[in-house]
């Protein structure tokens, strides 16, 4: 296997791993991969997406560099596996897995499915039982067009602008089942025509699953959030139903999914 390929590889898995939003031990390295862009974005999966051939092959031949992205993947792998709070505390075996509905999570500006506060204080949830070690799993939605953006035009009057969003330039892989292929959850919900195809990510040890709603049983991870869910008529039961399924807010005891990862 090529260095370029390896380099892309271990740069990917750091850039994919959202603790970059609260630790910032890493951004010098980042600084090095593209400075401008890194001024620009601060957002190491932006800087992946348009890094050169030749910049990567300069980079495999920058020693120092590997040896710093090394000595950033060992750290990373040490904080997985060290136990956090949780576990000396109460045992690994204390709690298998806490699921955590809801519909939006502030991570950072590189995954933008929130709006405000609220969702920056669930995204702190995430980060703070990352660093706890409790077995915390988010559950949210995946908005291909979620909240919208406020702009004041020259006049004073609001605009609101509704940015598409696009999982192919997010820091988010397809989550997959023990078979291998893509994960699709169907909704126990009277009427329903949807499916959901999920996405996860990681933000240290935390994990994030979020669900793609579409109209079609061969769903792809690019769904229609704002599309409808059910067919015309009478809804309010699976309303209901899709308020508990979605998330509104709320913890829930689960086992942890079995997840195969995306390769």
């Amino acid at each position: 296997m090529d260095a370029n390929h390896d380099l892309s590889h271990a740069l990917g898995e750091l850039a994919l791993d959202l603790r970059w939003t609260w630790s910032h031990e890493a951004d010098s390295l980042w600084e090095r991969v593209d400075a401008e862009a890194w001024r620009r974005t601060q957002n190491p999966w932006t800087i992946l997406q348009d890094i050169s051939a030749d910049r990567l092959q300069a980079l495999s031949a920058d020693r120092s560099f590997v040896s710093e992205l090394e000595r950033l993947t060992r750290a990373r792998q040490d904080y997985l596996e060290t136990p956090g709070w949780f576990a000396s505390a109460h045992g690994a075996i204390a709690l298998s897995g806490i699921a955590y509905f809801s519909m939006e999570f502030g991570l950072g500006e590189a995954l933008p499915l929130y709006a405000g506060g609220l969702g920056i204080l669930a995204g702190d949830f995430l980060k703070t039982a990352s660093d706890l070690g409790l077995p915390v799993i988010g559950i949210g939605l995946l908005y291909r067009e979620g909240y919208f953006r406020q702009i004041i035009d020259a006049s004073g009057t609001q605009q609101e602008a509704y940015p598409f969003n696009d999982p192919g330039s997010m820091p988010i892989r397809p989550a997959k089942g023990p078979d291998g292929a893509w994960l699709h959850i169907r909704p126990i919900c009277p009427g329903a025509l949807s499916s959901c195809a999920s996405g996860r990510r990681w933000s240290g040890a935390s994990r994030s699953i979020f669900w793609t709603p579409t109209i079609r049983s061969t769903a792809r991870l690019i769904g229609a959030s704002r599309a409808s869910s059910t067919r015309p008529g009478p809804k309010s039961a699976c309303s209901r139903r899709s308020s508990s399924a979605w998330g509104v807010g709320g913890w829930s005891r689960c086992s942890p999914p079995k997840l195969k990862s995306a390769t």
